[in-house]
């Protein structure tokens, strides 16, 4: 079986570096700072669309020429501050690792996250990476997960995608495979749980992962 990973509020919490760099860029161009859950509600369609998103609380209607570069640079400042793996991420990854093909699929640009994976100690998990600068575009588009599929051999029925958030919902009905969303994950906040399916599965935990795996159920809501 292949599991995908998203990146942020699944396998690492990064949302206070996040809110930290979005309110530094607000800041710069005459707008408020953002506290954790307002970037919570902003964040998972990739750096652009959040910088975006904070300009338009800045009062602007487009981000200003060099704001997705200036945000960069900002959060390569941040980014190691508090960010760190969930409690039993890297213990779940160990446990899957031999009997289970992982690949990761993430919106943030690629420096940034082989960064944050190397600070975390999680860069050793995955064969293959697809990121949110990449040529086959960013999720909810499933291309980037099709494309790991292809990779691994794997078709949908034997595809797990592990997120956190809506626009990880999306990706994996788009692409046809099963999805597990991890309730302790940032993203979340933005999913509307009336709109969940019976046969889609729930994390209150990474460890939570091993044992659905293996009992090959759905959590009830």
């Amino acid at each position: 079986m292949l599991i995908v990973f998203d990146l942020d509020g699944t396998l690492v919490d990064s949302i206070h570096d996040l809110a930290e760099a979005a309110s530094d860029l607000s800041e710069r161009h005459g707008g408020p700072r953002l506290d954790d859950e307002t970037v919570c509600r902003l964040v998972g369609e990739g750096a652009e669309v959040l910088v975006e998103r904070v300009m338009a609380r800045a009062g602007l209607a487009a981000p200003p020429p060099g704001a997705l570069q200036e945000f960069l640079e900002l959060y390569e400042r941040r980014m190691f501050d508090t960010t760190r793996a969930y409690p039993g991420v890297c213990d779940t990854l160990r446990a899957l690792a031999d009997t289970h093909a992982m690949a990761l699929l993430t919106n943030k640009p690629e420096d940034s996250a082989r960064k944050v994976l190397a600070h975390t100690g999680l860069d050793g998990f995955f064969r293959h990476l697809v990121f949110g600068d990449g040529e086959l575009g960013r999720k909810p588009d499933p291309a980037g997960l099709v494309w790991l599929m292809a990779r691994h051999g794997a078709p949908a029925r034997r595809t797990v995608l592990v997120g956190d958030s809506e626009v990880d919902l999306a990706t994996a009905r788009a692409a046809g495979v099963r999805v597990c969303l991890a309730r302790y994950g940032f993203g979340f906040i933005r999913v509307e749980p009336a709109s969940l399916r019976g046969d889609e599965w729930y994390l209150d935990q990474p460890q939570d992962l091993v044992r659905l795996l293996q009992e090959g159920h759905t959590l009830s809501r």
